[in-house]
């Protein structure tokens, strides 16, 4: 299936909400599941976000089913994110999004590094961020709170010249 990246708009909102406010969508984040102004406020934010952190809807046929963010940290580094609706997990959708946000970071904004963090119980997103042939660089003890207490997250990076 092709995925597309395009900036986030304010009309996507309830699109985005439809998987911001499922508990699945969120089991592994410090937010959610959204209300549907909690979801608006994150459109809002990330509509009108400086430069360094650029956030995306991730398209499918034609669908806003899920989105991306690439936030540069400084000249030289950028993270990426990404969430994708439920019902289409496993479909290779969050894969290509993240691909695509390695992709702008190197070859857009000249990164040298590029990271994803995930829970560690998230087994899902730490294949994505192999995929896409990030390297894991190690656990960092205690990042976020989140509803059954800290979590952990795994590192994982790549560098251009990978």
């Amino acid at each position: 299936m092709p995925v597309t990246l395009r900036p986030l708009a304010l009309a996507d909102a309830a699109a985005v909400h439809e998987w911001a406010r499922l508990p699945e969508s969120c089991r592994y984040q410090a937010w959610g599941p959204n209300t549907q102004e909690q979801t608006l406020e994150f459109v809002r934010a990330a509509v009108t976000a400086p430069a360094e952190r650029r956030v995306f809807a991730v398209v499918a046929d034609g669908e806003v089913v899920g989105c991306a963010e690439l936030k540069l940290r400084g000249p030289s580094t950028a993270e990426i994110g990404y969430g994708v609706h439920p019902r289409l997990w496993g479909q290779g959708i969050a894969t290509a999004a993240a691909r695509e946000l390695v992709r702008m970071g190197f070859e857009e904004h000249g990164c040298h590094r590029i990271f994803g963090t995930c829970d560690p119980r998230n087994l899902a997103s730490a294949v994505v961020l192999r995929k896409i042939g990030m390297r894991y660089e190690g656990r960092m003890r205690g990042t976020a709170y989140i509803r059954d207490g800290w979590r952990d997250s795994d590192l994982y990076a790549i560098l251009a010249d990978d």
